[in-house]
């Protein structure tokens, strides 16, 4: 049997959906989902192989939730349930990805089923129509997903082939470039060296420190970071404006 796992914060779409896939035959629902977060949860416990995910739901959405579920080893395949109406449906069909419109006809959810496949990253960053910013960065520890509020980060800093992300409750290690984490966090990081940037909330002084290089202080943190000079005056203007 084929494991589904159904994700909706609507209790009426999830149980719509939970029986039309038990009635299709040769698949199997583990589990239900109100929103991305518990989702990413029960992928842990039920390992599916698929899971079908709305899109708009509260905490984390359902490209979001998607996005995390890349960073696994197996992750299970994706189809994305969703209302989007038609300019929204052009991404989704351009990135090649699997999707089903509501309300959902069983015919059209067992040739979703029959066919479905694990969206890249890549895909994924290209199907997102109104541009969300994730509030999570997730880290992989083997099999095991560890979501990181980006309202909780104080920095990104490159170390070699990976990034290191030290949050409120320590670091851990992540297969991103500064450079997507840059463009994606713009309004709430700051470049202050090539291999680093730091969070603009959390930000407590921008000093010299003893040789006389300008370093910054971050909040409960007990790291210094660095400054370059080259990008001081970047610095010096976001801290300013916020």
């Amino acid at each position: 049997m084929i494991k589904v796992l159904v994700v909706d914060d609507e209790a009426p779409a999830r149980d719509r959906l939970v029986q039309l896939v038990e009635d299709i035959g040769d698949f199997a629902v583990v589990g239900t989902a109100g929103d991305g977060r518990e989702a990413l949860e029960l992928v842990e416990s039920s390992s599916p192989d698929i899971v079908l995910m709305d899109i708009r739901m509260p905490r984390m959405d359902g490209i979001e939730a998607a996005g995390h579920l890349s960073h696994l080893e197996q992750p299970p395949a994706v189809i994305f349930v969703t209302a989007f109406d038609d300019y929204a449906l052009k991404a989704f069909e351009t990135a090649a990805v699997g999707y089903i419109l509501k309300p959902v006809r069983r015919a059209r959810l067992e040739e979703g089923l029959a066919r479905a496949a694990r969206p890249t990253r890549a895909q994924l960053a290209s199907i997102n129509p109104e541009d969300r910013q994730r509030r999570h960065i997730s880290a992989r520890s083997g099999d095991h997903l560890h979501l990181i509020p980006v309202h909780d980060v104080r920095y990104f800093r490159a170390e070699q082939k990976y990034v290191s992300v030290r949050h409120g409750g320590g670091s851990h290690l992540i297969d991103e470039s500064l450079k997507e984490l840059e463009e994606e966090f713009a309004e709430e990081f700051v470049r202050i060296h090539r291999n680093a940037l730091v969070a603009i909330r959390h930000i407590e002084a921008v000093e010299k420190g003893d040789g006389g290089q300008l370093q910054v202080r971050l909040r409960e943190c007990e790291d210094t970071l660095p400054v370059s000079r080259r990008h001081t005056a970047g610095l010096r203007r976001k801290v300013q404006s916020a």
